[in-house]
């Protein structure tokens, strides 16, 4: 899915584990429970027992732009999507895909055709029935230059069409094998929409998308929150689901409070009943706190980083890269910036990232000595007044490009970077400006450093971030998601080869070789990981996490109220 970030990418969120030395290793980001207990106790006892009926408030810090999570493809777009829609696929905590609104499928023996066997049994909110047409109605869009897809369309850059068999068999065409296909469908920015809803104007859509799942949207009031109610025809959750039927919810408000302070303070005071993006500084309080549980999970993906543009100078030089990685202390910053709460990221995958080695995880470690060792040999070996390294009378200087919805927590950590590199002799300038100068700015590869993250349940991750087909623009205001602007050919041979052979053994020792290139050309200052942190008052039980993307999950959840 992806998983832009809220500054740069188009979707994404933090990172971290359950417990502060705690990784969590497999496609799926893992999820634990933490139940405060702390002096006193929870005032209210917890059933075990679903009750039916009830709203749930739930509370975020970030709006969409658009509730369809085909257009563009944010993170806040597919936490309110996987309430509404269904996926042709499903994916377990494993990794392993199952059925859902495909009872089975074949791949042909050159990989590049899928045919999917679909349930009879489903119909959409607005009453269009899911059938074959409904699958190419949905291949078709999120592959639409005009959808302006840069997070689905850009995983299904190989699809090519779709034959509708009959009601019940979609056969999809792909043109080259891609092992991940399976993978990326069972995300819920590739989930399924009524193919009469979309026939409808892009805006129209974004307001009110149409899906089959537990819920269906009926009101978005900008700026204050969006209203979900229960589909009462519901009846074929995935197997990952707890039951079957219809959700015990009746209703869902889906409130954005931006403010950290705020959004915790009302989770405490019982007027929220889950809020996401629980902000690291609350994190001690909740645990202590007996009326509240903490669910935290590391997302898969590539983590939170600084990406280094390659394509100019300073980082078109290799070892000026790995001189400004390893001058900057994200550990010191981390621990200071986000209470050592969040794990540092030292290798381009999420350790929640099916593939993902350890091996890299200290491939970036602060070792300030080599870093100046690095750029003596780089020739920066003059210092002007202020200490900053100089070459052929140019300062050693970097620019990094902040977009206005930048946390200022991210701001902050970025000024630790900055203090550290100035002692290897970097002058690091942070820019900030509006998201639409941050986007124009990175099309006409005009930084050193763009911020983000990729949030997505596959090691093809490492594709499109790093693969020389994605530094042309995916067809978004000339968005390009290789922002590195690195291209390699060894490297592109090994991804592409990892998605012609669904053997995992092969594809594992693909993507390590993959990791140990990236790794090697210090393409990325990677920070930590992403995460879903959720906070869940005492009256709110069964609140999970969907296994591909460790996305908020409330059909199983239920309120004693």
């Amino acid at each position: 899915m992806r998983e832009r970030a809220p500054y740069l990418r188009l979707p994404g969120t933090r990172s971290r584990s359950l417990l502060k030395h705690t990784s969590i290793v497999g496609i799926a980001a893992l999820f634990g429970v933490l139940t405060g207990c702390g002096q006193g106790t929870s005032t209210v006892a917890r059933s075990d027992k679903p009750v039916s009926g009830g709203t749930l408030v739930y509370a975020t810090d970030r709006e969409p732009t658009c509730l369809d999570p085909h257009v563009g493809g944010d993170m806040p777009q597919v936490f309110i999507g996987q309430q509404y829609l269904d996926s042709l696929v499903s994916m377990d905590t494993e990794g392993r895909i199952g059925p859902w609104l495909a009872k089975s499928w074949e791949v042909s023996d050159d990989g590049l055709t899928y045919t999917f066997h679909l349930r009879n049994d489903v119909h959409f909110t607005d009453g269009t029935p899911f059938n074959a047409a409904a699958v190419k109605a949905n291949l078709d869009h999120m592959a639409n230059p005009k959808t302006q897809s840069s997070t689905a369309g850009g995983y299904i850059r190989q699809y090519r069409s779709t034959d509708v068999v009959d009601d019940d068999t979609a056969v999809v065409h792909l043109a080259t094998p891609y092992a991940a296909f399976l993978e990326v469908l069972a995300q819920g920015f590739l989930g399924i929409e009524s193919p009469t809803a979309l026939q409808r104007p892009r805006d129209a859509n974004c307001e009110s998308p149409v899906g089959s799942g537990p819920f269906k949207v009926v009101r978005w009031d900008r700026q204050s929150q969006v209203e979900l109610v229960r589909n009462p025809d519901y009846n074929w959750a995935p197997p990952t689901a707890k039951h079957q039927g219809p959700a015990w919810l009746d209703r869902i408000v889906w409130k954005f409070i931006q403010e950290p302070s705020v959004r915790f303070a009302s989770l405490q005071a019982g007027e929220v009943d889950v809020i996401e993006a629980l902000p690291p500084e609350s994190h001690e309080a909740a645990r202590r706190n007996p009326d509240l549980q903490l669910i935290i999970a590391q997302r898969p993906g590539n983590p939170t980083n600084g990406t280094l543009n390659i394509t100019r100078a300073p980082f078109n030089d290799l070892k000026v890269r790995e001189a400004f990685v390893r001058s900057a202390d994200i550990d010191g910053a981390l621990k200071s910036v986000y209470f050592n709460e969040f794990p540092r990221a030292g290798g381009p995958l999420s350790p929640a990232t099916r593939f993902y080695n350890p091996d890299f995880q200290h491939a970036q470690d602060y070792d300030p000595a080599r870093a100046e060792q690095l750029l003596d040999q780089a020739g920066w070996t003059q210092r002007d007044s202020d200490g900053y390294r100089t070459k052929d009378g140019k300062r050693l200087q970097v620019h990094v490009v902040m977009g206005n919805r930048t946390p200022p927590s991210e701001y902050t950590l970025w000024e630790q970077v900055q203090a550290t590199t100035r002692q290897a002799g970097f002058e690091l300038i942070v820019e900030q400006m509006s998201d639409v100068q941050a986007t124009k700015r990175q099309a006409d590869w005009d930084y050193d450093i763009r911020l983000g993250y990729w949030n997505t349940n596959t090691a093809d991750v490492l594709r499109i971030i790093f693969g020389s087909e994605f530094i042309s623009p995916a067809g978004v205001g000339g968005y390009h998601q290789n922002t590195a602007g690195f291209s390699d050919s060894t490297f592109d041979g090994l991804i592409q080869q990892a998605l012609t052979t669904q053997d995992a053994e092969q594809r594992r020792a693909l993507y390590y070789r993959a990791q140990q290139i990236a790794s090697s050309q210090y393409l990325q200052l990677t920070t930590y990981p992403q995460s879903t942190r959720l906070g869940i008052y005492k009256t709110t039980q069964g609140v999970r996490l969907e296994p591909s993307l460790a996305v908020t999950y409330l059909y199983d959840a239920w309120v004693n109220k």
